[in-house]
């Protein structure tokens, strides 16, 4: 169990430099037994309590990390609302040693064509997870040699089979890519660690109930390997929300460290749309790492959407570069627009901006990513800051009017911002939709 906030100021230096950034060493022992601060941050502490402490220092949910820059776990709170989220759920698509190479070589080919562009972000699946089905060995390793083969550089694999010398064979001629492997079982997991921990790979550990699942992780820990992913083996999504749910709050509530490691879920709807719901339950409460079978973009965009919105900062809204931005193939006779720097703001005007066909220059004033009433009762959208952008960007060198259009919620700025800029300022509609009529009836041919 973890130590509680006096057992860690126990072994403190007990100094009250405040050189940790807390006032006194028992509030850096409460921050530290809370998860709140890092034991480094105290540089007087002794190897000897360093050591002792080093537990309680630890996060609760190991960071672990493989393939093409991948990482899971290393998380801190139960919500997000209380800190963050840092790693979103790795999502990996299932490829199966039954088909053929050609099969193999154009489901990957699907995979590495994942990629979205939305609201100013891109993202896309992280890779692939190579499934021993056929339960034969060399075929494994062809598949996983076909696959590799075919996978883009930036993507990375997970291998998976119970079968350690199949492992072995497969992973040697990929050991380069650093997948994460599996599974470990109560049956085989002496093999499996000494596969993982040759090659440096981190190891799946697999178990049916939390019970078995906490024995087999301390067996392997045991072993000499705390290289974990847990998979807690449950296929009925009510039993896996509510598994996931205990393994994530005995880590993190009760710093059960049999528990404190990146957690896996597969999915097993066979209707893709059924499936991407299912996924979207275990992104939610709380996958570090999904396998889902669904390839087609049309499935997998609204899982890695939800994704996005999880793990946004709820305290840091998504935003796009405050700067002087070109709709289309815009001229000196452009319009130009002021609006905020928030995604879901500026890609709302952009996009009525595109449609009324009339190319125009779109200013985002850096708001912290909040909307334009948000941001102009907070004071961050002010004439002042509006006409200073507009200096930066040297917006009078790209077109050959001076007027500019503002949002309509805030015309009582137009006034002030006339007079700071010198420009004409046109009060636009109060609402985007408004913004295609609106530029038709006054820059329209």
């Amino acid at each position: 169990m973890a130590l509680t906030g006096l057992d860690i100021y126990k072994q403190l230096p007990k100094k009250n430099c405040g050189e940790c950034g807390v006032p006194t060493c028992l509030a850096f022992a409460m921050a530290l037994a809370a998860g709140k601060a890092a034991l480094s941050s105290c540089p007087y502490v002794s190897d000897a309590a360093k050591e002792m402490l080093d537990s309680a220092s630890a996060p609760p949910i190991k960071k672990i990390a493989f393939g093409a820059g991948v990482e899971l776990g290393d998380e801190t709170v139960m919500f997000r609302h209380e800190k963050t989220f840092y790693h979103p759920t790795t999502v990996m698509i299932r490829v199966s040693d039954n088909l053929s190479a050609e099969e193999i070589a154009a489901r990957v080919a699907e995979v590495n064509d994942l990629e979205f562009d939305r609201v100013g972000l891109h993202y896309g699946v992280e890779g692939i997870a190579v499934t021993n089905d056929s339960g034969d060995a060399a075929k494994f390793a062809a598949a996983v040699s076909v696959a590799s083969g075919a996978l883009a550089e930036n993507k990375s694999m997970v291998l998976l089979t119970e079968d350690a010398a199949a492992l072995k064979g497969a992973l040697e001629p990929v050991a380069g890519r650093k997948p994460l492997v599996g599974s470990a079982t109560a049956a085989n997991f002496e093999g499996m660690v000494e596969v993982a921990k040759a090659a440096g790979v981190p190891l799946i550990v697999k178990a049916a109930g939390l019970d078995a699942l906490a024995e087999l992780a301390d067996k392997v820990v045991a072993a000499g390997y705390k290289e974990l992913v847990l998979d807690p083996v449950t296929t009925e999504t009510s039993k896996a929300l509510a598994d996931l749910t205990q393994l994530r709050r005995l880590a993190i509530k009760k710093k059960f460290r049999s528990f404190g490691y990146p957690v896996l879920a597969y999915t097993s709807k066979e209707n893709p749309l059924e499936e991407i719901v299912q996924a979207n339950v275990y992104l939610a409460k709380y996958a570090s790492m999904l396998v889902i079978n669904a390839v087609k973009k049309e499935h997998v965009l609204p899982l890695l959407t939800f994704r996005v919105n999880l793990y946004t900062d709820p305290q840091k809204p998504i935003q796009v570069e405050p700067k002087l931005h070109a709709v289309g193939d815009v001229t000196p006779d452009s319009p130009v627009y002021v609006t905020t720097n928030f995604s879901l703001t500026y890609y709302t005007v952009q996009g009525e901006i595109e449609a009324s066909k009339i190319p125009s220059y779109i200013l985002a004033v850096d708001t912290d990513g909040t909307s334009v009433l948000t941001a102009y009762a907070a004071g961050k959208f002010e004439p002042e800051k509006v006409a200073d952008l507009m200096e930066k960007f040297e917006v009078a060198s790209k077109v050959n009017h001076k007027k500019v259009v503002i949002p309509g919620y805030v015309a009582v700025i137009s006034g002030k911002l006339k007079e700071k800029s010198g420009w004409d300022v046109v009060v636009g509609p109060r609402e985007a939709s408004g913004i295609m009529s609106f530029a038709k009836a006054n820059f329209g041919s």
